[in-house]
């Protein structure tokens, strides 16, 4: 069995811009910045939306189709803080404000033998013109949503990263087919943590396999982003604070969109797979363990990195689903026996039956044991884990195993011994 569901995925695209007038896409962009803060300031002073939405509509030097879709997620920033309480108050300062465009009224593409034109309108009857570049298989992507019916290519984005124009356009399949989590056969758990990610496969008949995915680089970048941000407002140079942010999104931004795709490639080597997390919601409000550690642990993009796999899982056609994720770093999948000092760092031994294991790895596999009981399905004996396997972010999790550098995990965290230990 399967179930039918709309995805929607984002294609981008740099431009190849031929008609000399590049620099509109900027004033393009600042205009609908302008835009979208008027939107806001006119809301801040009282106003009425609906006279918000003409006098704004009718001042702005934007198509107008490409100024509605401005207001329209100005509105929706507005939504979001009133329902949270008021709070994050929306007010857009960074220079690079994607102009948000709809298809066939802001922006168009031309199919020929080869390339694919685009013609951009950034300005009241002013067209950027050109080609876009990218792979075959976006191309035949973007095709195929303009001429399947169960496909259609929505709204894009114009924005510039690192110097260079490109296009992000989202194309939306009406019909994709995700398989049934009730029919999986391989439960994959899924452990995020903020320097790594534990993995593990399992079905009724036991364990498959196992990997701990690390990606330090998003933790350590972070804190270094962030000290650069407090060094600035230390002596009063804030100018330059929006572009750090800026970069620091788009930085943790590819590395989690790189880390799903590894853990989605390593998913899709198992038998009708179902992928596991713990449910997150109200996790963070949760959480007070200091100042310096609530920092860490509220800058860890949990929740995102989730988004993303489910997301790049649901178009290969796997499910995904959440459990409770209370003590899943404390609990021992061997007796049960649930405490804080059963975890030491990386190291997992239980101080009731001796059982040892790679810490996250271990949540990992008792992650996938929830998933089993949820589904209805028989939780096997857990107690003989493989030897745990370790691998760096963007190593190439998508070349057979025999080329993927692998390390094994023994001395200071598991003392080279897995599954039950008993003194």
């Amino acid at each position: 069995m399967s179930n039918t569901q709309a995805l929607t995925k984002t294609l981008v695209f740099p431009l190849d811009v031929q008609s000399d007038n590049e620099s509109l896409l900027h004033e393009g962009r600042l205009e609908c910045r302008r835009v979208f803060n008027e939107v806001l300031r006119l809301n801040y002073d009282g106003w009425d939306w609906g006279k918000i939405q003409d006098t704004v509509e009718q001042n702005a030097d934007l198509v107008r189709n490409t100024a509605q879709c401005i207001i329209d997620k100005a509105f929706d920033a507005l939504n979001t803080y009133y329902d949270n309480d008021d709070w994050g108050r929306p007010w857009y300062k960074h220079e690079q404000f994607p102009m948000e465009m709809n298809y066939t009224e802001g922006y168009n593409l031309f199919f020929e033998d080869e390339t694919v034109r685009f013609r951009i309108s950034a300005k009241p009857y002013n067209h950027v013109e050109g080609e876009i570049r990218g792979t075959q298989d976006q191309f035949n992507l973007l095709r195929q949503a303009t001429e399947d019916a169960d496909w259609h290519i929505g709204i894009a984005d114009v924005l510039c990263h690192q110097g260079r124009e490109e296009l992000h356009i989202t194309v939306t399949n009406e019909t994709a087919e995700i398989a049934d989590k009730q029919d999986a056969q391989t439960v994959i758990g899924v452990d995020v943590n903020e320097d790594c990610v534990g993995l593990c496969a399992v079905t009724e008949s036991g364990i498959e396999d196992s990997v701990v995915i690390e990606h330090p680089e998003v933790k350590t970048q972070r804190h270094e982003y962030f000290t650069i941000r407090k060094r600035m407002q230390s002596v009063g140079q804030t100018k330059f604070e929006n572009e750090i942010q800026d970069e620091e999104r788009q930085f943790v931004h590819d590395q989690l969109h790189q880390l799903s795709r590894d853990i989605v490639e390593w998913a899709e080597q198992f038998e009708n797979p179902v992928i596991v997390f713990e449910n997150l919601k109200d996790m963070r409000d949760s959480i007070d363990y200091g100042t310096r550690m609530n920092r860490r642990l509220h800058s860890v993009p949990f929740a995102q990195l989730q988004n993303f796999v489910s997301y790049k899982a649901a178009w290969d056609g796997i499910p995904s689903e959440k459990i409770d994720p209370a003590y899943t770093s404390q609990e021992c999948v061997d007796c049960g026996h649930t405490t804080r000092s059963n975890r030491t760092g990386k190291r997992f031994q239980c101080v009731q039956c001796g059982f040892q294991d790679h810490a996250d790895r271990k949540a990992a596999l008792l992650i996938g044991a929830r998933g089993l009981k949820k589904l209805n399905q028989n939780v096997p004996a857990l107690n003989s884990p493989p030897i745990v396997r370790v691998r760096r972010q963007c190593n190439g999790l998508s070349e057979p195993a025999d080329h993927n550098p692998v390390s094994t995990v023994r001395g200071h965290q598991t003392d080279g011994k897995t599954g039950s230990v008993r003194n």
